[in-house]
């Protein structure tokens, strides 16, 4: 699984704040009913998608809590700015 509990708490994070910036748009005083449909149609996608990523960031937890499952760590190998990387050109 390439998800973490980090990376699932951040889209649902971002989920919350594209509802609440897309709920704001329902008491626009300038939009128009079709607005709003749409508007209530795409607030009903970000829904599910928020329950989608709730429901795996649980089973996630849940794996991780009865040790069915356990994070896996990437190192990260940051070569830039090391010396020991770095390609002595020979002087001719």
């Amino acid at each position: 699984m390439a998800e973490t509990l980090g990376s699932l708490a951040d889209k649902i994070s971002i989920i919350q704040l594209k509802r609440y910036h897309m709920s704001e748009q329902l008491v626009r005083r300038d939009s128009d009913e079709a607005h709003r449909a749409q508007v209530n149609s795409r607030l009903k996608i970000l829904a599910a998608q928020k329950k989608d990523l709730e429901n795996e960031f649980t089973a996630l937890f849940y794996a991780y809590a009865s040790k069915k499952s356990a994070p896996k760590i990437y190192r990260q190998f940051k070569m830039y700015n090391d010396p020991k990387y770095r390609i002595v050109k020979e002087s001719k």
